[in-house]
């Protein structure tokens, strides 16, 4: 099981997500935006990001960014429709971040946190 921070600003996306992670076993806390997730992720510790990257107020690469800055270990997904602009070496996305490129089946994103858990 995970202890997973979900940052998506689309609410049937992310109710959908926290849904699937949860069955899985997942412990997910989840927010609407980049900046009320990014306060939490100061005061908690999490196993796993999950963040799209096109967020208000503050996008996933910067939520991301500041987040490994707190926590070099913490394990970072982006699930976005812009898998380009996360892969663009001028992002300053963490470089060992996964990229899940949206549409995806949750069956996908469930087996890749997994994955990523046990590397």
């Amino acid at each position: 099981m995970a202890k997973i921070l979900l940052a998506e600003d689309d609410d049937d996306m992310r109710n959908f997500l926290v849904k699937a992670l949860q069955k899985a076993g997942h412990e997910v806390t989840s927010f609407g935006e980049g900046l009320s997730a990014f306060e939490e992720i100061k005061q908690t510790n999490f196993d796993l990001l999950l963040t799209d990257i096109v967020m208000p107020e503050m996008d996933g690469i910067e939520l991301a960014r500041r987040a490994s800055e707190l926590d070099p270990s913490l394990k970072i997904m982006f699930i976005t429709g812009f898998a380009a602009v996360a892969l663009h070496p001028d992002s300053k996305a963490p470089k060992d971040a996964k990229v899940l490129s949206k549409p995806f089946h949750l069956r996908d994103l469930v087996n890749e946190v997994e994955r990523m858990m046990a590397a």
